[in-house]
């Protein structure tokens, strides 16, 4: 089965949200590695400028081989008053990751984010298991 790792921080936006999909997830605590495919949902965090966006832990997992062969695709939250650097993990994952940026929500999402993210999933895992 296909699923979602992601981390929280201490704010529990990112755990909040991933509760509400009601999907398989892994939380990124400490030395975890996977074994199967999976999208990534990250919250990002700046100083303004934009340095310090992903959270250490997440580079630390990313940094695995095994753990970065899997990955699929990414979510990412933030916080709108970042501007130009609003989601900004997951633009900096996806990019280096060659994955696609899903989705980005604010904070801990609203209903609507939580139904687009559940409907783009099951699209998203539907259109990979039946790729050649």
């Amino acid at each position: 089965m296909a699923r979602l790792v992601y981390y929280s921080s201490g704010s529990g936006n990112t755990r909040r949200f991933v509760d509400r999909l009601g999907l398989p997830a892994i939380r990124i605590a400490g030395e975890i590695r996977v074994s199967e495919p999976y999208v990534l949902l990250t919250p990002s965090y700046s100083d303004g400028e934009g340095r310090g966006a992903v959270a250490k832990p997440v580079i630390r997992f990313l940094n695995d081989p095994e753990n970065r062969a899997l990955i699929r695709g990414v979510i990412a939250s933030g916080n709108l008053n970042f501007g130009e650097h609003f989601a900004l993990a997951g633009k900096i994952i996806a990019a280096k990751c060659k994955v696609p940026l899903l989705y980005s929500f604010e904070l801990a999402g609203t209903d609507d984010d939580v139904a687009r993210v559940k409907q783009g999933l099951d699209t998203f895992w539907t259109r990979h298991s039946t790729a050649p």
